[in-house]
């Protein structure tokens, strides 16, 4: 499973940074995070995952070549070719969980793709166009809730534990991810299923290569 995090780690840095300055921007989130405890630092990361992972879908409906990308990239991550469903396509709904392993932290945002497939198409004046806000459901957990749920297949699919709070906030603030040192440090654990650690490295490498941002060091 540990061969997933030179894929995982930087790219999904790359995108809760991303998510992060465009939050920012849109006035949802401060603008200074490394004093957030617990559960403020929940609510940033659960807006900026969501704007992250969304974020080439945007204002797709109202460009052309803004649609086409988005329509390129959403092909690419999210649909799956299956005969056996009606219409002969589903959609990739991996669910994530991230927590940290310190009790008391009360960080917790559960991460989900394509939650609702019914809403991930509106239509519009000029056609049907993708919903950008229904590619990524992030909720905010307490402690009880994510204890329920982080060992039911049912619920999550890959838990990402970091060591504490601080973890998670060096991790924003680095301009580049030591994936061995994180190992080594024991400041990050997943557990869950390994297909799903590869799958969401890669989107979050997709976005990285379709914004021709920087590579993760």
């Amino acid at each position: 499973m540990h061969a997933g995090f030179p894929c995982l780690l930087p790219n999904l840095q790359k995108t809760l940074q991303l998510g992060a300055k465009a939050a920012i921007q849109a006035g949802e989130l401060p603008a200074v995070l490394d004093q957030a405890q617990g559960r403020l630092l929940a609510g940033g990361m659960a807006v900026a995952l969501r704007l992250g992972f969304g974020y080439l879908l945007r204002d797709c409906h109202l460009d052309a070549a803004q649609a086409a990308k988005a329509n390129a990239f959403f092909e690419e991550n999210f649909v799956i070719v299956d005969p056996m469903v009606p219409g002969g396509k589903r959609y990739y709904q991996g669910r994530f969980l991230i927590r940290t392993s310190r009790r008391g932290d009360d960080m917790n945002v559960l991460l989900r793709f394509c939650p609702n497939p019914e809403a991930l198409y509106i239509e519009t004046p000029f056609g049907q166009s993708l919903n950008s806000l229904a590619l990524v459901d992030t909720q905010v957990l307490d402690e009880n809730q994510a204890d329920q749920i982080e060992n039911d297949p049912s619920k999550v699919d890959l838990v990402v534990r970091f060591k504490d709070v601080q973890a998670i906030v060096g991790l924003l603030g680095r301009s580049g991810v030591d994936v061995v040192g994180l190992l080594l440090e024991n400041l990050v654990q997943l557990t869950g299923h390994v297909g799903h650690l590869f799958k969401l490295g890669a989107i979050a490498t997709d976005i990285q290569l379709s914004l021709d941002l920087p590579k993760a060091a």
